[in-house]
């Protein structure tokens, strides 16, 4: 079993503490924690009731391997290849210094967590509909929410999304079905359960209509 008690976290404490966690450690996570863990998740919304939805838990370290040198690639496209101008950036709206060495450290050592999830929404992958994710993030954040009580971290990254095709033949997965994101869970290994930061209400919340500042 688990040494943390998922009970004494509060609702609000979890909410207002569950950053992205991306320096974890190879330490197991038990298999009661796992399942408990995703069976919070599927009390989440899903459109319609219907749940046409799967979530993968991948161990096995071959698979991780060849799915994190997809994900590496991806990371280097997508970032890995700005990183000087990210680190020397000080627009308080870009990816800060902090965050890009973090997101730097779990591509460099994504196949180390030892478990991944993978929420996979069933006859998506020719859907064009945009807010397709609605039937499935509100259970990942929950997923989410149900590790941060059991001292699991966690984040949502989509970087491997690039080899999607090869990521759904190496899973198994119906050719009509389509990853929705990769969720690496593993204690954490550095940092701390805070607040993330955000902007404050006053900039973000708008009451009846939007207005530009």
């Amino acid at each position: 079993m688990s040494t943390e008690d998922p009970n004494s976290l509060s609702l609000l404490d979890g909410l207002h503490s569950t950053p992205a966690r991306r320096y974890l450690s190879a330490r197991p996570i038990e298999d009661d924690v796992i399942t408990a863990v995703l069976d919070a998740a599927v009390r989440g919304p899903s459109g319609g009731n219907t749940q046409r939805w799967a979530w993968i838990v991948v161990r096995d370290a071959e698979v991780k391997r060849r799915i994190a040198e997809w994900y590496r690639e991806g990371w280097e496209a997508n970032y890995g290849s700005r990183r000087e101008q990210i680190l020397g950036s000080d627009d308080p709206q870009g990816m800060s210094a902090a965050s890009f060495r973090a997101a730097d450290h779990l591509a460099a050592h994504l196949e180390e967590a030892p478990v991944w999830i993978f929420p996979v929404l069933l006859g998506a992958k020719k859907s064009t509909n945009p807010r397709l994710g609605s039937s499935i993030y509100g259970a990942v954040q929950q997923l989410m929410l149900a590790a941060r009580a059991h001292g699991i971290g966690s984040t949502l990254t989509t970087l491997y999304a690039g080899h999607e095709d090869d990521v759904r033949e190496l899973l198994g997965l119906p050719e009509d079905a389509l990853t929705m994101a990769l969720i690496p869970l593993g204690y954490p290994e550095r940092g701390r359960w805070a607040q993330p930061k955000r902007r404050p209400l006053d900039e973000v919340v708008f009451h009846e209509r939007y207005t530009a500042s």
